[in-house]
Protein backbone atom coordinates (compact mmCIF):
# COMPACT_ATOMS: atom_id res chain seq x y z
CA UNK A 1 0.00 0.00 0.00
CA UNK A 2 1.25 3.52 -0.75
CA UNK A 3 2.13 5.57 2.31
CA UNK A 4 -0.59 7.86 3.63
CA UNK A 5 -0.27 11.64 3.77
CA UNK A 6 2.18 13.20 6.21
CA UNK A 7 0.26 14.45 9.23
CA UNK A 8 0.74 18.14 10.03
CA UNK A 9 1.80 19.81 13.24
CA UNK A 10 -0.89 22.06 14.65
CA UNK A 11 -0.14 25.49 16.12
CA UNK A 12 -2.60 27.85 17.79
CA UNK A 13 -2.26 31.00 15.69
CA UNK A 14 -5.21 32.79 17.30
CA UNK A 15 -3.10 35.31 19.27
CA UNK A 16 -1.26 36.32 16.08
CA UNK A 17 -4.61 36.89 14.35
CA UNK A 18 -6.26 38.73 17.25
CA UNK A 19 -3.54 40.73 19.02
CA UNK A 20 -1.30 43.43 17.63
CA UNK A 21 1.36 43.25 20.33
CA UNK A 22 2.35 41.06 23.25
CA UNK A 23 1.66 37.37 22.72
CA UNK A 24 0.24 38.12 19.27
CA UNK A 25 3.56 39.52 18.08
CA UNK A 26 5.44 36.66 19.75
CA UNK A 27 3.42 34.04 17.85
CA UNK A 28 3.64 35.93 14.53
CA UNK A 29 7.41 36.34 14.75
CA UNK A 30 8.03 32.79 15.90
CA UNK A 31 5.87 31.21 13.19
CA UNK A 32 7.35 33.47 10.50
CA UNK A 33 10.86 32.39 11.55
CA UNK A 34 9.73 28.75 11.61
CA UNK A 35 8.49 29.13 8.02
CA UNK A 36 11.92 30.36 6.95
CA UNK A 37 13.68 27.55 8.81
CA UNK A 38 11.41 24.65 7.81
CA UNK A 39 9.92 24.58 4.31
CA UNK A 40 8.99 20.88 4.34
CA UNK A 41 6.98 19.93 7.42
CA UNK A 42 3.24 20.57 6.96
CA UNK A 43 1.76 22.93 9.57
CA UNK A 44 -1.88 23.72 10.38
CA UNK A 45 -2.51 27.10 11.98
CA UNK A 46 -5.63 27.00 14.13
CA UNK A 47 -7.45 30.36 14.27
CA UNK A 48 -10.47 30.94 16.50
CA UNK A 49 -12.95 33.65 15.51
CA UNK A 50 -11.55 33.53 12.00
CA UNK A 51 -14.62 35.10 10.39
CA UNK A 52 -13.98 38.48 12.02
CA UNK A 53 -11.48 39.67 9.39
CA UNK A 54 -9.58 38.16 6.45
CA UNK A 55 -6.83 35.72 7.28
CA UNK A 56 -3.35 36.88 6.29
CA UNK A 57 -1.33 35.09 3.66
CA UNK A 58 0.13 31.91 5.18
CA UNK A 59 3.79 32.40 6.18
CA UNK A 60 4.95 29.61 3.88
CA UNK A 61 3.70 27.12 1.27
CA UNK A 62 3.77 24.29 3.85
CA UNK A 63 1.49 26.28 6.19
CA UNK A 64 -2.30 26.26 5.96
CA UNK A 65 -5.10 27.61 8.13
CA UNK A 66 -7.65 25.72 10.17
CA UNK A 67 -10.26 28.46 10.69
CA UNK A 68 -12.89 28.19 13.41
CA UNK A 69 -15.89 30.53 13.46
CA UNK A 70 -16.30 30.20 17.24
CA UNK A 71 -14.60 33.06 19.10
CA UNK A 72 -11.91 32.47 21.71
CA UNK A 73 -14.42 33.45 24.42
CA UNK A 74 -16.89 30.83 23.24
CA UNK A 75 -14.21 28.17 23.01
CA UNK A 76 -13.09 29.06 26.55
CA UNK A 77 -16.65 28.52 27.74
CA UNK A 78 -16.93 25.17 25.97
CA UNK A 79 -13.43 23.83 26.62
CA UNK A 80 -12.49 25.22 30.00
CA UNK A 81 -15.69 26.18 31.82
CA UNK A 82 -18.09 23.46 30.62
CA UNK A 83 -15.10 21.15 29.93
CA UNK A 84 -16.70 19.64 26.84
CA UNK A 85 -14.31 17.18 25.16
CA UNK A 86 -14.55 18.73 21.68
CA UNK A 87 -11.07 18.09 20.22
CA UNK A 88 -9.25 20.81 18.35
CA UNK A 89 -8.86 18.25 15.54
CA UNK A 90 -12.49 18.96 14.58
CA UNK A 91 -11.01 21.98 12.81
CA UNK A 92 -7.41 20.98 12.15
CA UNK A 93 -7.87 17.36 11.16
CA UNK A 94 -5.49 14.62 12.44
CA UNK A 95 -2.21 15.97 13.84
CA UNK A 96 1.25 14.72 14.72
CA UNK A 97 1.41 17.24 17.58
CA UNK A 98 -0.52 20.27 18.81
CA UNK A 99 1.20 23.39 20.17
CA UNK A 100 -1.01 25.63 22.32
CA UNK A 101 0.73 29.02 22.34
CA UNK A 102 -1.28 31.01 24.88
CA UNK A 103 -1.45 29.49 28.39
CA UNK A 104 -4.37 27.07 27.93
CA UNK A 105 -4.59 23.65 26.32
CA UNK A 106 -7.75 22.54 24.47
CA UNK A 107 -8.96 18.95 24.29
CA UNK A 108 -6.80 16.93 21.90
CA UNK A 109 -7.50 13.43 20.65
CA UNK A 110 -5.66 10.68 22.44
CA UNK A 111 -2.38 9.93 20.75
CA UNK A 112 -1.52 13.45 19.64
CA UNK A 113 1.26 14.87 21.87
CA UNK A 114 0.85 18.41 23.17
CA UNK A 115 3.14 21.35 23.84
CA UNK A 116 1.96 24.34 25.87
CA UNK A 117 3.56 27.77 26.05
CA UNK A 118 3.23 29.59 29.37
CA UNK A 119 4.50 33.13 28.98
CA UNK A 120 4.43 34.14 32.65
CA UNK A 121 2.65 33.60 35.95
CA UNK A 122 2.03 37.28 36.64
CA UNK A 123 -1.53 36.57 37.76
CA UNK A 124 0.00 34.56 40.62
CA UNK A 125 3.05 36.71 41.36
CA UNK A 126 1.28 40.09 41.01
CA UNK A 127 -2.38 39.22 41.68
CA UNK A 128 -3.55 42.81 41.99
CA UNK A 129 -2.51 43.54 38.40
CA UNK A 130 -5.16 41.24 36.90
CA UNK A 131 -8.92 41.67 36.97
CA UNK A 132 -10.49 39.37 39.59
CA UNK A 133 -12.53 37.47 37.00
CA UNK A 134 -9.54 36.85 34.73
CA UNK A 135 -7.37 35.79 37.66
CA UNK A 136 -10.01 33.34 38.87
CA UNK A 137 -10.25 31.84 35.38
CA UNK A 138 -6.48 31.54 34.93
CA UNK A 139 -6.00 30.09 38.40
CA UNK A 140 -8.32 27.25 37.41
CA UNK A 141 -7.34 26.64 33.83
CA UNK A 142 -3.58 27.23 33.57
CA UNK A 143 -2.48 24.70 36.24
CA UNK A 144 -4.80 22.12 34.68
CA UNK A 145 -3.34 22.80 31.23
CA UNK A 146 0.23 22.57 32.51
CA UNK A 147 -0.56 19.23 34.12
CA UNK A 148 -2.19 17.82 30.94
CA UNK A 149 0.48 18.98 28.49
CA UNK A 150 3.20 16.55 27.49
CA UNK A 151 5.76 19.36 27.65
CA UNK A 152 5.73 23.05 28.58
CA UNK A 153 7.63 25.92 26.98
CA UNK A 154 8.55 28.93 29.13
CA UNK A 155 9.63 32.31 27.76
CA UNK A 156 12.43 32.65 30.31
CA UNK A 157 14.27 30.89 33.10
CA UNK A 158 12.29 33.06 35.54
CA UNK A 159 9.01 31.66 34.20
CA UNK A 160 10.36 28.11 34.34
CA UNK A 161 11.38 28.68 37.95
CA UNK A 162 7.87 29.95 38.72
CA UNK A 163 6.28 26.89 37.10
CA UNK A 164 8.42 24.63 39.23
CA UNK A 165 7.92 26.62 42.44
CA UNK A 166 4.24 27.54 42.14
CA UNK A 167 2.78 24.56 40.26
CA UNK A 168 5.31 21.91 41.31
CA UNK A 169 5.96 21.16 37.66
CA UNK A 170 8.88 18.75 37.21
CA UNK A 171 11.85 20.77 35.90
CA UNK A 172 12.44 18.23 33.13
CA UNK A 173 8.94 18.93 31.81
CA UNK A 174 9.76 22.59 31.08
CA UNK A 175 12.02 23.98 28.34
CA UNK A 176 13.02 27.64 28.10
CA UNK A 177 12.44 28.96 24.58
CA UNK A 178 13.85 32.47 24.31
CA UNK A 179 12.38 35.11 22.02
CA UNK A 180 14.27 37.07 19.38
CA UNK A 181 14.57 40.50 17.82
CA UNK A 182 13.48 41.02 14.21
CA UNK A 183 16.04 42.55 11.84
CA UNK A 184 13.75 45.54 11.25
CA UNK A 185 14.67 46.79 14.72
CA UNK A 186 17.69 48.96 14.03
CA UNK A 187 18.38 52.71 14.30
CA UNK A 188 15.68 54.30 12.13
CA UNK A 189 14.88 57.97 11.60
CA UNK A 190 11.48 59.22 10.50
CA UNK A 191 11.05 62.98 10.06
CA UNK A 192 7.25 62.78 10.28
CA UNK A 193 7.02 60.50 13.33
CA UNK A 194 6.69 63.18 16.02
CA UNK A 195 3.98 65.05 14.14
CA UNK A 196 2.01 61.86 13.42
CA UNK A 197 1.92 60.90 17.06
CA UNK A 198 1.61 64.43 18.46
CA UNK A 199 4.81 64.11 20.46
CA UNK A 200 6.32 67.53 19.71
CA UNK A 201 10.02 68.32 19.60
CA UNK A 202 10.92 68.02 23.29
CA UNK A 203 13.03 65.04 24.43
CA UNK A 204 11.00 62.06 25.59
CA UNK A 205 11.25 58.86 27.57
CA UNK A 206 9.42 56.02 25.85
CA UNK A 207 7.37 53.32 27.60
CA UNK A 208 5.90 50.45 25.57
CA UNK A 209 3.12 48.17 26.74
CA UNK A 210 -0.60 47.90 27.38
CA UNK A 211 -1.98 50.43 29.86
CA UNK A 212 -2.49 48.18 32.90
CA UNK A 213 -1.18 48.02 36.49
CA UNK A 214 1.65 45.53 35.92
CA UNK A 215 3.47 48.01 33.68
CA UNK A 216 3.93 50.29 36.71
CA UNK A 217 3.06 53.49 34.86
CA UNK A 218 1.86 55.31 37.97
CA UNK A 219 5.25 55.03 39.70
CA UNK A 220 6.97 55.92 36.44
CA UNK A 221 4.90 59.11 36.21
CA UNK A 222 5.64 60.02 39.82
CA UNK A 223 9.33 59.46 39.08
CA UNK A 224 9.05 61.78 36.07
CA UNK A 225 7.38 64.44 38.21
CA UNK A 226 10.22 64.14 40.74
CA UNK A 227 13.05 64.77 38.26
CA UNK A 228 15.09 67.94 38.88
CA UNK A 229 14.03 71.19 37.25
CA UNK A 230 16.84 70.87 34.71
CA UNK A 231 14.92 67.91 33.23
CA UNK A 232 11.47 69.50 33.33
CA UNK A 233 11.26 69.51 29.54
CA UNK A 234 11.46 65.72 29.33
CA UNK A 235 8.18 64.08 28.30
CA UNK A 236 6.88 60.55 28.83
CA UNK A 237 5.39 58.85 25.77
CA UNK A 238 3.40 55.70 26.50
CA UNK A 239 2.81 53.49 23.46
CA UNK A 240 0.20 50.90 24.32
CA UNK A 241 -3.48 50.15 23.91
CA UNK A 242 -6.04 50.45 26.69
CA UNK A 243 -5.95 47.47 29.01
CA UNK A 244 -7.65 46.75 32.33
CA UNK A 245 -7.80 48.49 35.71
CA UNK A 246 -6.37 51.49 33.89
CA UNK A 247 -8.55 54.22 35.43
CA UNK A 248 -6.10 55.18 38.21
CA UNK A 249 -3.27 55.38 35.67
CA UNK A 250 -5.04 58.05 33.62
CA UNK A 251 -6.19 59.82 36.80
CA UNK A 252 -2.58 60.05 37.99
CA UNK A 253 -1.69 62.29 35.05
CA UNK A 254 -4.09 64.97 36.30
CA UNK A 255 -3.26 64.43 39.97
CA UNK A 256 0.46 64.94 39.29
CA UNK A 257 -0.07 67.93 36.99
CA UNK A 258 1.56 66.13 34.06
CA UNK A 259 -1.00 66.75 31.35
CA UNK A 260 1.60 68.55 29.20
CA UNK A 261 4.34 65.97 29.82
CA UNK A 262 2.63 62.57 29.54
CA UNK A 263 1.28 61.44 26.17
CA UNK A 264 -0.71 58.25 25.62
CA UNK A 265 -0.35 57.57 21.90
CA UNK A 266 -2.22 54.25 21.87
CA UNK A 267 -1.04 51.13 20.15
CA UNK A 268 1.91 52.00 17.90
CA UNK A 269 2.08 50.21 14.56
CA UNK A 270 4.89 47.68 14.28
CA UNK A 271 6.45 49.61 11.44
CA UNK A 272 6.70 52.75 13.62
CA UNK A 273 8.33 51.14 16.65
CA UNK A 274 11.95 51.26 15.40
CA UNK A 275 11.69 55.01 14.79
CA UNK A 276 10.03 55.56 18.18
CA UNK A 277 12.81 53.68 19.97
CA UNK A 278 15.46 55.58 18.00
CA UNK A 279 13.94 58.98 18.74
CA UNK A 280 13.55 58.33 22.48
CA UNK A 281 16.15 59.45 25.00
CA UNK A 282 15.64 56.06 26.62
CA UNK A 283 13.16 53.24 27.11
CA UNK A 284 11.65 53.03 30.60
CA UNK A 285 10.33 49.53 31.34
CA UNK A 286 9.91 49.36 35.15
CA UNK A 287 7.38 46.54 35.05
CA UNK A 288 6.40 44.72 38.23
CA UNK A 289 6.76 41.37 36.48
CA UNK A 290 7.38 40.07 32.95
CA UNK A 291 7.68 36.66 31.38
CA UNK A 292 10.24 38.07 28.94
CA UNK A 293 10.20 41.80 28.11
CA UNK A 294 10.70 42.01 24.35
CA UNK A 295 10.66 45.86 24.21
CA UNK A 296 13.96 45.86 26.12
CA UNK A 297 15.77 44.06 23.31
CA UNK A 298 13.95 45.98 20.56
CA UNK A 299 15.00 49.28 22.11
CA UNK A 300 18.60 48.09 22.48
CA UNK A 301 18.68 47.01 18.84
CA UNK A 302 17.60 50.54 17.88
CA UNK A 303 20.29 52.23 19.98
CA UNK A 304 18.10 53.38 22.87
CA UNK A 305 19.46 53.15 26.43
CA UNK A 306 17.20 51.08 28.68
CA UNK A 307 15.95 51.36 32.25
CA UNK A 308 14.17 48.30 33.57
CA UNK A 309 13.31 46.41 36.74
CA UNK A 310 15.54 44.13 38.79
CA UNK A 311 12.84 41.44 39.00
CA UNK A 312 11.54 38.34 37.17
CA UNK A 313 12.86 37.72 33.65
CA UNK A 314 13.94 41.32 33.13
CA UNK A 315 17.33 40.75 34.74
CA UNK A 316 18.20 37.88 32.39
CA UNK A 317 16.89 39.71 29.31
CA UNK A 318 18.68 43.00 30.05
CA UNK A 319 21.93 41.46 31.27
CA UNK A 320 24.43 44.18 32.15
CA UNK A 321 23.25 46.41 29.30
CA UNK A 322 20.58 48.38 31.22
CA UNK A 323 20.09 50.45 34.36
CA UNK A 324 18.22 48.18 36.78
CA UNK A 325 15.86 49.71 39.35
CA UNK A 326 13.55 48.59 42.12
CA UNK A 327 10.08 48.74 40.49
CA UNK A 328 8.45 49.27 43.89
CA UNK A 329 10.53 52.37 44.62
CA UNK A 330 9.61 55.67 43.02
CA UNK A 331 12.98 57.07 44.15
CA UNK A 332 14.90 54.23 42.49
CA UNK A 333 13.08 54.77 39.18
CA UNK A 334 13.58 58.55 39.41
CA UNK A 335 17.29 58.28 40.14
CA UNK A 336 17.77 55.74 37.35
CA UNK A 337 16.04 58.03 34.86
CA UNK A 338 18.12 60.99 35.97
CA UNK A 339 21.34 59.02 35.48
CA UNK A 340 20.44 57.95 31.95
CA UNK A 341 19.23 61.40 30.96
CA UNK A 342 22.28 63.31 32.24
CA UNK A 343 25.29 60.97 32.16
CA UNK A 344 26.61 60.90 28.58
CA UNK A 345 29.29 58.29 29.27
CA UNK A 346 26.72 55.99 30.82
CA UNK A 347 24.47 56.44 27.80
CA UNK A 348 27.30 55.57 25.44
CA UNK A 349 28.10 52.40 27.37
CA UNK A 350 24.45 51.34 27.53
CA UNK A 351 24.02 51.84 23.78
CA UNK A 352 27.13 49.80 22.91
CA UNK A 353 26.30 47.04 25.39
CA UNK A 354 22.68 47.07 24.24
CA UNK A 355 23.59 46.36 20.63
CA UNK A 356 25.60 43.32 21.77
CA UNK A 357 22.88 42.09 24.10
CA UNK A 358 20.13 42.35 21.48
CA UNK A 359 22.26 40.53 18.91
CA UNK A 360 22.30 37.45 21.14
CA UNK A 361 18.53 36.95 20.74
CA UNK A 362 17.31 35.93 17.27
CA UNK A 363 14.03 34.49 16.00
CA UNK A 364 16.02 32.15 13.75
CA UNK A 365 17.60 30.56 16.82
CA UNK A 366 14.19 30.35 18.49
CA UNK A 367 12.68 28.68 15.41
CA UNK A 368 15.49 26.10 15.24
CA UNK A 369 14.99 25.30 18.92
CA UNK A 370 11.23 24.98 18.43
CA UNK A 371 11.65 22.69 15.43
CA UNK A 372 13.93 20.43 17.49
CA UNK A 373 11.25 20.24 20.18
CA UNK A 374 8.60 19.36 17.62
CA UNK A 375 10.81 16.58 16.26
CA UNK A 376 11.41 15.30 19.78
CA UNK A 377 7.75 15.11 20.84
CA UNK A 378 5.76 14.57 17.63
CA UNK A 379 4.37 11.14 16.87
CA UNK A 380 5.38 9.40 13.59
CA UNK A 381 4.58 11.50 10.55
CA UNK A 382 2.13 9.08 8.90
Amino acid sequence: MPPGPILPIGIDYTPAYEQGGGIGRYVRELVAALAEYDAETPYRLFVAGANRKPLPTPPGPNFSYAPCRLTPDWLARLWHRARLPIPVEWWTGPLRLYHATDFTLPPVRRGAPTLLTVHDLSFVRVPGAASPSLKAYLDRVVPRSVYRADHVLADSQATKDDLVALYRTPPEKVTVLLSGVHARFRPTHDATLRARYGIGERPFVLAVGTVQPRKNYERLMRALAGLPDSLSEVQLVIAGGRGWLEGPIYAAVEALGLRDRVHFIGFAADEDLPALYTAARCLAFPSLYEGFGLPILEAMACGAPVLTSNVSSLVEVAGDAAVLVDPHSEASIRDGLARILTDDSLRERLVADGFRQAAAFTWARAAAHLRDLYARFARPSR
